[in-house]
């Protein structure tokens, strides 16, 4: 008989997977979302290689050895120079029980996002919260407009929900959905908020603003048009590379229509990122697509949005974009590759090597563990007990234990370990299990979050008004330096740093380079010599250098965004040249 689990990879889907009695891993045909497939990263997930031994200073050792050696490390380091770095590889709730620990111990922890703070400060700034938008909803949506995001690349689930919809892409890049889309708009990157801002005026231009729900939810709405006319139509269309046809072309598709706004990541990796998510959120409450059946804006939600957590959180925290590690005397990451995904690799790298002992607790090798001091195997999420919230719907589900393994440790036992071994309190592994499937409610065969919305913000939004809270000034963001735009987006093969990562830059013919050859890539952080790819998918400004490609941060700028504390990896142009 087949046994059930799910993913727990940094992912919308959060799939639920079959354990056939050969051990392979399938989609399970009965879960609404998984419907019978998988990413390529769950196909092949027996096929990484994994750290399976523990090493100190390079040499292998045992595990009883590795936690010696970590019990000794903790007990004469001082707490105030502890850093705990968890990253995303795993994202199942029970990952937090080492922050219990830690928190315990009074070290210090990390805050703000290396992926979507700015995007999330935006949506708050609105609503007053960020619920996540289900795929039910999307389902019932006549129109759909993807806003920067490749769900064939980061949300292959989507995809059966946006059959027999009108499809608008808006996206630098002509993706395989743009292709087939009813309209691609081309957009130059980082002018997604000038577009946004034209199509609230427009709408309001022609009168097709939902004043009915604007009267209860959105009265300031007048403010915002107001906002709308200091840009100049004719010269802002010509600088965003958008033609007024296009924005006629947009209006008309989704007049009338039940319309929905998947934004991606991609649009806020600026510093003024929380900015352009509000200008598309409040293009959406001008058009009254919230709190209605097959309409809205998604974004990425929270995976913790109204659960109780059984574990301590750190009150000490340093922003994680921004980290200097030669600070401390005790680096314990897990799960994570900073030295590959911060921005600035090249300082991140100085500061890192200038710390004190370094401890790598995961899955696969990486820039972070060729690092550190002290290895630490994982267990899979197949050989541990855990549970699964989404941040692309209010699922909650369990990750059941499927096998049985003598590599590595799973967080919840280290953390358990730690806390027995320093005298610090812990609920037993099933008291959390418990707490959490207590806030589980089955629907149709899916377990979700209990309390949440089946329509977010039907009744309102939770500001202090109980309206959609508009912006009030402008900050375009403009950047005027010359070179390339740099684009960073997911890769189909990899997650981040994790599996097949790519290589090379991606370039339009039209630059000049022949394919292959070597060019050293610069910007005002660093630079980095990559191989050329031919990409007519791009438009000739832009060039692409997929996430997770080894060294592309050495081009990015160790900054916050000025919402949210995110990284703002595509800040800097670049310069390509010949080698």
């Amino acid at each position: 008989m087949s046994q059930t689990t799910t993913c727990p990879l940094d992912c919308y889907d959060a799939c639920r997977i079959v354990i056939d009695t050969n051990g392979k891993l399938k989609g399970d045909g009965s879960h609404p979302i998984t419907q019978g497939y998988l990413c390529p990263h769950l196909n092949h997930f027996d096929e990484f290689q994994r750290i399976v031994e523990p090493r100190f200073e390079g040499k292998v050792i045992t595990m009883d050895e590795a936690m010696q050696r970590l019990f000794c490390v903790l007990q004469e380091g001082n707490p105030q120079k502890t850093l705990f770095y968890r990253g995303s590889g795993n994202i199942g709730l029970m990952q937090r029980s080492m922050e219990h620990f830690f928190a315990g111990m009074d070290a210090m922890g990390t805050r703000g996002s290396l992926c979507d703070g700015a995007g999330e400060a935006g949506i708050i700034d609105g609503r007053g919260i960020n619920y996540a938008l289900s795929p039910d909803i999307i389902n019932e949506a006549e129109v759909v407009i993807v806003w920067g995001r490749n769900p064939h690349v980061t949300h292959s689930h989507v995809l059966r929900a946006l059959k027999n919809k009108s499809i608008i892409v808006i996206d630098p890049v002509q993706t395989k959905l743009a292709k087939a889309a009813d309209l691609h708009v081309q957009i130059k990157p980082h002018c997604d908020m000038q577009l946004a801002l034209l199509l609230s005026r427009f709408v309001v231009i022609e009168g097709s603003q939902d004043e009915e729900f604007l009267k209860k939810y959105g009265k300031e709405y007048h403010d915002l048009y107001e906002l709308t006319q200091t840009l100049r139509i004719k010269a802002t269309l010509e600088s965003i590379d958008v033609t007024l046809g296009q924005v006629g072309s947009i209006l008309g598709l989704i007049r009338d229509k039940k319309t929905v706004i998947l934004v991606g990541t991609g649009v806020q990796k600026y510093r003024n990122g929380a900015e352009v998510l509000r200008a598309i959120d409040a293009l959406g409450a001008i058009l009254g697509l919230f709190g209605k059946p097959g309409c809205g804006v998604g974004f990425l939600g929270s995976s913790t949005q109204g659960l109780n957590l059984p574990f301590r959180k750190l009150q000490k925290t340093v922003p994680i974009p921004t980290i200097n590690f030669s600070i401390f005397d005790t680096v314990f990451v897990q799960g994570g590759n900073p030295l590959s995904q911060m921005p600035d690799s090249v300082k991140v790298s100085k500061e890192f090597a200038a710390s004190g002992t370094k401890i790598y607790f995961g899955l696969y090798e990486n820039e972070t563990s060729a690092a550190c001091d002290l290895i630490l195997p994982a267990k899979t999420f197949l050989e541990k007990e855990d549970v699964r919230s989404s941040y692309g719907d209010f699922s909650l589900q369990k990750m059941s234990k499927l096998r049985e393994s003598e590599i590595g440790i799973s967080e919840y036992d280290l953390a358990y370990e730690l806390c027995n071994h320093f005298n610090l309190s812990i609920p037993t592994q099933q008291e959390c299990l418990d707490i959490f499937y207590d806030q589980m409610v089955r629907k149709n065969g899916v377990d979700y979050r209990k309390n949440m919305p089946d329509i977010p913000y039907e009744n309102g939004f939770e500001t202090d008004s109980g309206e959609f809270e508009f912006m009030d000034e402008l900050d375009l963001g403009s950047n005027d330096d010359e070179g390339l735009f740099l684009l960073t987006p997911k890769f189909a093969k990899s997650l981040n740093s994790q599996f097949h990562r790519s290589s090379g830059i991606h370039l339009h013919p039209q630059c000049g380079f022949e394919e292959g050859a070597m060019v050293r890539v610069t910007s005002k952080t660093g630079s980095i010599q990559l191989s050329v790819f031919h990409d007519g998918r791009l438009r000739g400004d832009c060039a692409i250098i997929y996430a997770g490609t080894p060294g592309v941060n050495n081009l990015t700028p160790s900054l916050l965004s000025y919402e949210g504390e995110n990284a703002v990896y595509q800040e800097n142009k670049i310069k390509v040249e010949k080698c």
